[in-house]
């Protein structure tokens, strides 16, 4: 008489390669992981020109390459009373960035917010934004921000061979105007209200600004809001090696962002 086989010695066979058939089907269609680096950064954020899995803005790390920081200002992570604002002409990214609240004239840290920079060239780097007046007519008022770099090896203001420096970090002089706890209010002048590329300090007296990193490692840019209806695009760091025009070039790509984990 004729026997079938034990099923035992074949059922276990088959169950190891249905599980690695699924296994096959499940990694084939999933995300890559584990290279974080080489995966699209800014797609949240606006900007789709650079790669790695960071999905959370306040995990981004901006990595200067080069002797140059190119950063869409909306990219970050905010707080309180900023708005995206997209009915300015001539923005980059997905729009720029509002305080839509109360003035905080003399009260930096309203609003605040942080931009890690990883710096790979140490040196002297002028900061410069590309900011617009979306309140009122007058150019001159409605278009401030505050900025501090507290652990930077030094950040000033420099008009020739003049330099100021924020109050309260025990250096002299200091600017004309508001300043306080290491802040610097950051302005940009002139009747027009449209996007330039312009960032000074001191009342009456305009000096350009600079921040001084002595070792490789991560900083810590801050931002505050000041006036009211003062809408930033982007900004960006960089050396004597660059002029302002090839700084802030349309062309110029956003800074690679890493995760900061």
């Amino acid at each position: 008489m004729k026997t079938s086989k034990p099923k035992t010695l074949i059922w276990p066979f088959g169950v190891a390669s249905l599980l690695t058939f699924v296994l096959f089907l499940s990694c084939s269609d999933s995300e890559p992981v584990g290279d974080a680096e080489n995966m699209n950064p800014q797609e949240d954020a606006g900007d789709s020109s650079n790669g790695n899995s960071c999905t959370e803005p306040v995990d981004f790390v901006y990595n200067e390459q080069n002797g140059l920081v190119n950063v869409e200002f909306e990219s970050a992570e905010f707080s309180g009373n900023w708005a995206l604002d997209t009915d300015e002409p001539d923005f980059t990214g997905d729009g720029s960035m509002v305080w839509t609240g109360d003035q905080n004239l003399n009260q930096p840290g309203v609003g605040l917010t942080t931009f890690k920079i990883n710096i790979n060239t140490p040196g002297t780097y002028r900061f410069v934004w590309n900011s617009a007046v979306t309140t009122g007519n007058d150019g001159t008022e409605h278009n401030d921000t505050w900025l501090r770099f507290d652990d930077a090896d030094d950040f000033f203001g420099q008009n020739g061979n003049s330099i100021v420096y924020p109050r309260d970090r025990g250096k002299t002089p200091n600017p004309n105007g508001s300043s306080e706890d290491g802040w610097f209010k950051i302005y940009r002048s002139g009747n027009d209200l449209s996007f330039k590329w312009q960032a000074s300090t001191s009342d009456h007296d305009a000096h350009d600004i600079y921040v001084t990193f002595e070792d490789a490692g991560t900083y810590t840019m801050e931002i505050s809001a000041r006036s009211s209806g003062h809408a930033i695009d982007r900004f960006v760091l960089f050396t004597d090696t660059y002029s302002l025009n090839d700084a802030t070039d349309e062309n110029n790509a956003s800074s690679e962002i890493s995760c900061n984990n």
